[in-house]
């Protein structure tokens, strides 16, 4: 089943100081998705952002909230992520124990679930969940840091992944070093979301955005 590509600029490479601005700026620049980073200091080696941020940038945009949990132990925050109004909440195949009971968890919220797999996590740990999926997020790096290089074996994964989906209604989005160079290459593997941060929002220069977010859709 062929899908639209979505745009998704991942706000962790955002200025911070001025996160209701440069929500809604690259929302008006094009952007099809808000990627929102949760990173807890323990699952992954930094600290970003909670609920409360996602609550608060809810009312600046009218794209849906794409909520990428880098926590562990992730069940018991579902709930006041779904509350803060979250679209799709995606976690680690990793950061529980039962991952079928996750995201059986996130449905029943009323959101989108969503898996990510790290670089050195096999395709295979999705084969008994794929129907409780909305989506599959691929890193394309180590998680824990923006602005590093695309790890070319992801590829790879991505294409297996594709196969895997079939004909079922799963996004397959890939986060990590994605930019106007190799965004064409991840998506002829079979992604159709891309998560881009430094490639988006570059030195922070709203009047870029747009040309940025054209340039990785390959316009």
């Amino acid at each position: 089943m062929s899908r639209q590509i979505q745009i998704s600029p991942s706000i962790l490479s955002a200025d911070f100081a001025r996160l209701g601005e440069e929500v809604r700026a690259i929302d008006s620049a094009g952007a099809d998705w808000i990627h929102v980073d949760v990173m807890d200091g323990h699952y992954v080696p930094n600290i970003s952002i909670g609920a409360g941020v996602v609550k608060a940038l809810k009312p600046h945009t009218s794209k849906p909230m794409d909520v990428h949990l880098m926590i562990a132990p992730c069940d018991r925050y579902l709930e006041d992520f779904a509350k803060a109004g979250s679209d799709m909440i995606t976690v680690h195949a990793e950061a529980g124990p039962h991952l079928d009971r996750s995201l059986q968890a996130i449905r029943d919220l009323g959101v989108k679930a969503g898996v990510s797999l790290n670089p050195s996590t096999p395709e295979t740990v999705l084969e008994y969940v794929m129907d409780r999926l909305d989506l599959i997020l691929v890193m394309s790096v180590n998680p824990g840091f923006g602005g590093q290089s695309f790890i070319e074996s992801q590829l790879t994964k991505i294409a297996r992944l594709r196969e895997m989906i079939g004909d079922r209604p799963i996004d397959l989005s890939v986060d990590g070093g994605v930019n106007a160079q190799n965004a064409a290459r991840v998506v002829e593997a079979g992604a159709n979301v891309l998560v881009a941060g430094s490639a988006v929002f570059g030195n922070n220069d709203e009047s870029l955005y747009a040309a940025n977010i054209s340039a990785i859709r390959g316009e």
